[in-house]
């Protein structure tokens, strides 16, 4: 394993590809509603990413059609945007990529729509809670297994649900995906040792129901067995000696969130 440290530069970069990453999900946020579709969003976020001078990390990757994951109720990741409806009720994964100057940027939001079931939207919100506390542990010297510690005991000791084992965050630069890999379970003191000034993506993935998934027919999205919804947050952040930068923001995504009123707010 080997992970990158990133110069001051290099970060700088990052941080850029980051910015137009947050600021495109945030566009695509404001037009999700009932009635619209993935390939609609997804036809958004492509073209904002491009009119500010990037590229969407995903699309091409391994094969992967689109600029957008979008992941809907059930599917955990992966998901491949569809002409498929959403309607009130449903929650909607969206992770996105971007490649700009050289570097990606990584970051997931789960958006809930309309009249969504109390514990789905409890899910959300542990789910989203559980990244921040991830976080805290993304400190120079620190292992990947207190990330993931944290992560897990929050999500399944504290809460009554299951992280998913299967996929896990990971380093972020030249490369989409770098060493370590960042599971979203584990304990203290395993995993590979944190160094300053890396990057890495943490994104829990959480699932309602039972922890295990499985691959839907298209060869790309994960679905959890038991047909339980999943939710999904990402940041992308910096490590530091005492407190993690975070170089996504959900600020404006966020803002998107409160001023759509078609979304629940969380």
């Amino acid at each position: 394993m080997a992970i990158k440290i990133k110069t001051q530069e290099e970060v700088e970069l990052i941080r850029k590809s980051c910015q137009v990453l947050s600021a495109a999900l945030a566009e695509v946020i404001k037009a999700a509603k009932a009635g619209t579709n993935g390939l609609a969003l997804d036809k958004l976020a492509d073209e904002f990413i491009k009119d500010c001078g990037g590229k969407p990390s995903f699309k091409g990757y391994h094969g992967f059609p689109n600029a957008l994951c979008i992941s809907m109720n059930d599917e955990v990741v992966h998901g491949i945007p569809t002409g498929v409806e959403f309607k009130d009720g449903d929650i909607i994964s969206l992770d996105c990529g971007v490649f700009m100057n050289g570097y990606h940027g990584d970051m997931a939001y789960t958006i809930g729509i309309g009249n969504v079931k109390p514990e789905t939207l409890q899910l959300m919100r542990v789910t989203k809670e559980s990244l921040l506390l991830g976080i805290e542990f993304a400190t120079a010297g620190r292992r990947t297994g207190d990330i993931g510690f944290a992560i897990q005991d929050f999500c399944e000791r504290k809460n009554p649900y299951k992280c998913v084992r299967e996929l896990v965050g990971h380093g972020v630069g030249k490369s989409l995906h770098e060493d370590p890999q960042v599971p979203n379970y584990g304990r203290k003191g395993d995993g590979a040792k944190l160094p300053e000034n890396c990057v890495i993506a943490i994104e829990p993935m959480v699932n309602l129901g039972k922890r295990e998934v499985y691959t839907k027919k298209d060869n790309w999205t994960i679905g959890t067995q038991d047909g339980t919804p999943s939710a999904h947050f990402e940041h992308t952040v910096l490590v530091k000696p005492v407190k993690a930068e975070i170089l996504t923001s959900f600020t404006a995504i966020e803002k998107a969130v409160q001023e759509n009123p078609e979304l629940v707010k969380i």
